[in-house]
């Protein structure tokens, strides 16, 4: 296998995580990290998808840290 193939296998599964976080992060947990719980319209919440997607990493931390915050 090339470093470009296993580069472009890095990716596709850092992408294909970063969806996975970002559409459960968008559709259950994108009003549980801010501080005052609000309503997101659908608009916002599609417009929070390629930025979840992208940050994935920081995102499902900050949405953990919010869920430990809580309990």
């Amino acid at each position: 296998m090339t470093n470009v193939a296993l580069l472009g296998y890095c990716f596709a599964i850092y992408a294909a995580a970063g969806v996975g976080v970002a559409i459960a992060f968008v559709s259950a947990g994108a009003s549980r990290v801010l501080p005052q719980p609000m309503g997101f319209t659908l608009g916002a919440r599609l417009l929070l998808i390629p930025g979840a997607a992208a940050l994935w990493p920081y995102v499902l931390a900050r949405w953990l840290k919010a869920r430990k915050s809580l309990r």
